[in-house]
């Protein structure tokens, strides 16, 4: 008989339990795969095995963006990993071809990968689940678990969005100052500082700027007109990082400039500018949040900072200092962009403290689940397991 298979999480809370990318709060999902009859509520279902695992799907396709391109351009490239190991749940014993069984219900833990592991890809931190606008990349998560009944093999996938919290903008190494400076032809030498840099949506982006003349050759930057600074964010996108031919697609996703129109001073030029990280609307028209796929969270940016096989996204400050009688002079510094805002990037550090203490009454190697509950077709009161009962000969429900 066919089987009907699903996998459910622990009462009230999610799969997942932890925070990706944070080692301290041993990520894992934990729930129970639970096997029932799928046609006649009694009728026995044959298992040999089962098993489940964590599959990670990738895929490419940087031509669906323009109709054109999508039927000429390169097919849509695909990867698939299993994250971390497979588990094996049950086995019938040996010399048996399979176990005739009423009802299943399998716990289990799988623990999400936390160390870098070099180029070992089953030790690395999984990427968050994604998808861009078109679907020119996704990565996205299925807990897959294979049914062995006698010779036939099913495998049925369960979406598992998972998001990674690594990025947060308030974690103490992205609210160090970054300093940087670039010159063109040695006249003048353009300096930013940031005072953090890590952002989220409808954050705000400040820099301090400064413009210095060079002390050698005063008399000809003197002459130098400043006429404006922008300020930019770049979304720079690398389809297939590790293959042979990679491709980069920029995006400029937000833009300030800032008219200046003065002459170097000698003591140089100093500013502030600064922008708001743009945000995309969740909400329709009428104020509603529109309904998620499951295998993918819902963020209030279009992209973030992340790293798969087949594509990466990176995010650049750009900015450009437009001057007469010496060159432009542009700086990109790389920053880092999380799917939080810094009000929930605050909240989440004290669930992610509470995460890391249960955490420590872990033993990953032994993870102390609950008992398997199997209950096989000629148990006693097998029925009884399912609400139902046999009165004079015929099963009836059991209500109580």
């Amino acid at each position: 008989m066919a089987a009907f298979v699903r996998v459910s999480g622990p009462p009230n809370s999610n799969f997942l339990v932890g925070y990706p990318g944070i080692s301290a709060t041993l990520p894992r999902i934990e729930g129970k795969v639970e096997i029932r009859p799928l046609t006649g509520i009694s009728a026995p279902v044959a298992i040999s095995l089962v098993r489940i695992c964590l599959q990670r799907r990738e895929t490419i396709h940087p031509s669906a963006e323009s109709i054109a391109k999508k039927h000429l351009g390169t097919p849509r490239r695909e990867t698939t990993d299993v994250v971390g190991k497979e588990l094996l749940l049950f086995r019938c014993p040996a010399g048996r071809e399979s176990e005739s069984v009423v009802l299943m219900d399998l716990p289990f833990v799988l623990f999400i990968p936390f160390g870098r592991g070099g180029e070992e890809s089953n030790r690395r931190i999984p990427p968050a689940s994604l998808q861009l606008p078109s679907r020119t990349a996704e990565t996205f998560y299925e807990l897959v678990v294979t049914v062995q009944q006698g010779q036939e093999q099913k495998k049925f996938a369960f979406p598992v969005p998972i998001q990674r919290y690594d990025t947060l903008s308030t974690f103490g190494m992205y609210n160090r100052p970054e300093a940087a400076e670039k010159t063109s032809d040695h006249l003048v030498t353009l300096g930013i500082s940031l005072p953090r840099w890590s952002y989220g949506p409808l954050d705000p982006v400040s820099v301090y700027i400064k413009l210095s003349p060079n002390p050698d050759w005063m008399n000809k930057a003197k002459k130098v007109m400043i006429q404006k600074i922008t300020i930019g964010i770049e979304e720079e996108i690398t389809y297939n990082p590790e293959g042979d031919e990679p491709t980069k697609k920029i995006n400029r996703i937000a833009k300030h400039t800032q008219t200046v129109g003065v002459k170097m001073p000698e003591a140089g030029y100093f500013t502030n500018l600064g922008l708001v990280f743009p945000s995309k609307e969740l909400r329709d028209p009428e104020g509603i949040i529109r309904r998620g796929k499951p295998a993918f969270p819902m963020y209030s940016v279009n992209s973030f900072t992340t790293t798969g096989t087949l594509y990466k996204i990176e995010f650049f400050l750009i900015i450009k200092a437009h001057m007469s009688a010496a060159r432009d002079i542009v700086l990109r510094q790389p920053i880092v962009v999380c799917p939080l805002d810094q009000q929930d990037c605050k909240e989440e550090m004290d669930a992610i403290e509470q995460a890391a203490k249960d955490a420590s009454h872990v033993d990953p190697h032994n993870p102390m689940l609950p008992a398997c509950t199997i209950i096989r077709a000629n148990d006693k009161d097998a029925l009884k397991a399912l609400g139902w009962t046999m009165v004079g000969g015929q099963k009836k429900m059991v209500i109580e």
